[in-house]
């Protein structure tokens, strides 16, 4: 029987509900993508801006200026052209791809493409554009190769390349570019986009990408796909002087040992045994039988009859007295070893034996594995012995059954609610399967998938359900972090006005206290009212117009004609807010003061005078400016001579973002399991059950699935910090007790020598 990787593929599904499936991904990625096209409109002005200041060409200057002038006056108009310009390039592209996984008819293949000629502006367009791409590209290739091989596994293709993918980062980039040729009415500025979409400009794609591979899973899209959703545990890497790479070939100088006598591992003993001896269903089991090595140098692995026969007995003797007696004190195949040296004759088989058995005792001596698990996999021994005596391969891969189902029991082994015990239905489905192989296993190894497949279908229902009931913490942490992020765009906002120096000192107080939350309001419902966004920056430019100097009688007179409107969105904004205490009646009097100011100066001016008053604004907003800077500066000064002095005093840095644990934090997926430790000394393991889009909140849960919590990106470091949350290594353990046992293996070389 092959015990070839089971095939990942979804169950095969109706073309309505596949389509419906990827048709879904759309509002997905389009509402991520929305929520972060403000903040990206004000970066790519300030950013317009800064090249106007920057570039020799006064030509290039202008463009740029104009643009960032046009962009910040009218960012509504470009949100709506980006946010549709996105979704329609979506559609256009999960269409084609499609039409591209289905057969091609005889006449779709001959119609090729018409050759054409491309303007070398075109072509230079095109350069810029994969330039910018393929950097996005390797910022998020992990998760762009996930969601590749998912989008490929629910169009039933066997493999999808990045340029296929209908949300790889060329379509943000064309869509944004388009959107701006539309946007900006001179041609002479398009071009100018270019440079700018880079990744310190562009929002995020690695949270829009990380979502739709979420959404995938729990459609139960390759849900097991850890080469891509898994920690990076790099620590662990590196203290484990094998390398993964080295680790096949290693196995295979192993397993190619030659026998004293010269003859091939596992021949000997084969040849000398008695083809009589035993009963005949324990006759020799040849490796070829079940399953084609994928290694063809690798001698095929032929066992023993007597060997089978005595784990068969034993087998049966396990059976009775650990679950009889209850299996207080398994017993470790290392120590069963020391009884059976003498029939483990071929070099195969004691490799085997020697390996599986270091294995095992990694296992045990896992501490954040429980005992109750420990003891169900003291079962499994003997018959994962037989499978991997029949079936070299278990060696070789990760996917094998009989290796998954000991990696399925230590991945959920903290998910068994401890309080109930053996009555926990995820317990009595383990145990039932190991139970079930104990006392049926015999050369079958599709045994081994079936229970695996029992296991992970349970398992599956478990995470359904608890999806479910997490649906009302979710949103209240999708609403909590809208917020915050809403409140990011409008700091932003305020920040890109005061920062001009321009706004009068009351009403810079003002934006920055005041008008900062009703940006954020404004951001926070802006799905439900798209013009909310719009009106309150409008309202925010009109008061900050308002106070500026007005030097020539229709700029006094379009004052007086706008005012009223002015102060009418002003107070309905801060009504929204509910601003409603003394201070509010004290900055519209100073408000007054300043329109009247302002009415009231001399009107006729001589152009002397009008330059004079020009020239003094503008020195005032330099100054402004350079007060605001020099404050910022002294402020890092302060911060970085605090933190010197703490380092010469011994005392850790600290800040986030400083050490390695913001690092660790942003590398936690879901289904990994920590252990907190609270401030009382007691600990509690939880499994992480969501992560936010923006990786801002994480929602917790323990292994009593009711119960769930949540906890904020800066809480989580901070605990980490401080040492009382850890990382427990429950996924791959064979994999990694595989790479620590041949750690402990001599070199052939230094074998033979022997």
């Amino acid at each position: 029987m092959s015990a070839q990787s089971p095939d990942h593929r979804p169950a095969q599904k109706a073309p309505l509900a596949r389509a419906e499936m990827l048709r879904a991904l759309i509002p997905q990625a389009t509402h991520l993508v929305v929520a972060q096209l403000d903040a990206f409109s004000a970066r790519l002005s300030n950013a317009f801006f800064a090249a106007s200041e920057q570039v020799s060409d006064a030509r290039e200057a202008n463009l740029s200026f104009n643009s960032a002038q046009l962009l910040k006056n009218n960012g509504y108009a470009f949100y709506y052209l980006s946010s549709a310009g996105i979704e329609a390039a979506f559609r256009k592209e999960l269409q084609a791809l499609q039409l591209s996984s289905k057969p091609k008819t005889p006449s779709a293949q001959t119609a090729d493409v018409a050759l054409t000629l491309v303007s070398y502006e075109e072509m230079d367009n095109k350069l810029a554009m994969g330039r910018a791409s393929r950097s996005l590209e390797l910022a998020s290739a992990e998760q762009l190769a996930a969601l590749n091989m998912r989008l490929a596994s629910v169009l039933e293709v066997d493999s999808l390349s990045t340029a296929q993918n209908p949300f790889r980062p060329e379509i943000f980039l064309r869509s944004l570019h388009a959107a701006w040729c539309e946007f900006n009415p001179d041609a002479e500025a398009h071009p100018l986009i270019l440079p700018l979409l880079r990744a310190e400009i562009l929002f995020d794609l690695s949270p829009i990408l990380q979502s739709l591979n979420e959404f995938l899973v729990r459609q139960g899209v390759l849900p097991d796909l850890h080469e891509s959703y898994r920690i990076k545990k790099t620590q662990n890497n590196e203290s484990n002087p094998v390398e993964k790479t080295d680790v096949k070939q290693k196995l295979k100088d192993i397993f190619s040992r030659k026998n004293p006598n010269g003859s091939p591992s596992g021949r000997a003993a084969n040849d000398a045994s008695d083809p009589q001896d035993g009963n005949e269903q324990y006759g020799r089991f040849s490796h070829s039988q079940f399953h084609q090595p994928e290694y063809a140098d690798a001698p095929s692995q032929v066992t023993d009859t007597r060997l089978f026969h005595y784990l068969a007995d034993l087998q049966k003797g396990m059976a009775l007295r650990q679950f009889v007696a209850g299996a207080q004190d398994v017993m470790r195949l290392s120590q069963m070893r020391e009884q059976m040296p003498e029939l483990a004759n071929s070099s195969v088989e004691k490799t085997t034996l020697d390996l599986l058995s270091k294995i095992f005792d990694t296992v045990f001596h896992n501490q954040t594995i429980p005992t109750q698990i420990k003891e169900l996999i003291g079962v499994l021994q003997i018959p994962v012995l037989k499978a991997a005596l029949m079936d070299k391969e278990f060696f070789f891969q990760e996917a094998h059954p009989a290796r998954r189902l000991i990696d399925l029991l230590t991945q959920y082994s903290v998910a068994v609610d401890q309080s109930k015990g053996q009555e926990d239905p995820l317990f009595q489905t383990m145990q039932r399967n190991v139970s079930r192989v104990q006392n049926e296993f015999d050369q079958q190894m599709t045994l081994f998938d079936e229970v695996v497949s029992d296991l992970e279908s349970f398992v599956a229902k478990e995470e359904e359900a608890s999806t479910k009931a997490l649906q009302e913490p979710i949103q209240r942490a999708l609403q909590k972090e809208r917020i915050k992020q809403a409140n990011i765009a409008a700091t932003n906002e305020v920040a890109m006005r005061v920062g001009t120096g321009e706004v009068v000192a009351f009403v810079e107080t003002f934006l920055e206290n005041r008008w900062t939350k009703v940006l954020t309001l404004a951001y926070s419902v802006q799905e439900q009212k798209p013009h909310a966004v719009a009106d309150a920056i409008k309202t925010m430019d009109d008061l900050i117009w308002s106070c500026q100097p007005k030097i020539t009688l229709p700029q006094r007179q379009e004052l007086l004609n706008r005012l009223p409107a002015i102060l009418a969105r002003l107070n309905k904004w801060l009504s929204l807010i509910k601003w409603d205490d003394a201070d509010r009646a004290q900055f519209f009097a100073e408000l007054a003061e300043c329109h009247a100011s302002i009415v009231r100066a001399p009107l006729e001016l001589s152009p002397e005078r009008q330059i004079e008053i020009a020239v003094e604004a503008a020195q005032l907003a330099a100054e402004r400016r350079l007060e605001k800077r020099a404050q910022a500066e002294a402020q890092a000064q302060a911060e970085a001579n605090a933190a010197e002095v703490a380092e010469i005093d011994g005392i850790p840095n600290t800040e986030p973002g400083e050490d390695d644990y913001a690092e660790v934090v942003a590398n936690l997926e879901r289904g990994v399991w920590l252990q907190l430790t609270k401030k009382d000394g007691n600990t509690n393991r939880v499994r992480l059950a969501w992560v936010s889009p923006m990786r801002s909140l994480f929602i917790f849960t323990t292994n009593q699935k009711e119960k769930s919590f949540s906890v904020s990106a800066q809480e989580l470091e901070q605990t980490f910090r401080e040492q009382r949350a850890q990382i427990l290594m429950l996924d791959k353990v064979v994999d990694r007790a595989l790479m620590e046992a041949l750690e402990q293996t001599p070199e052939p070389e230094t074998a033979l020598s022997e």
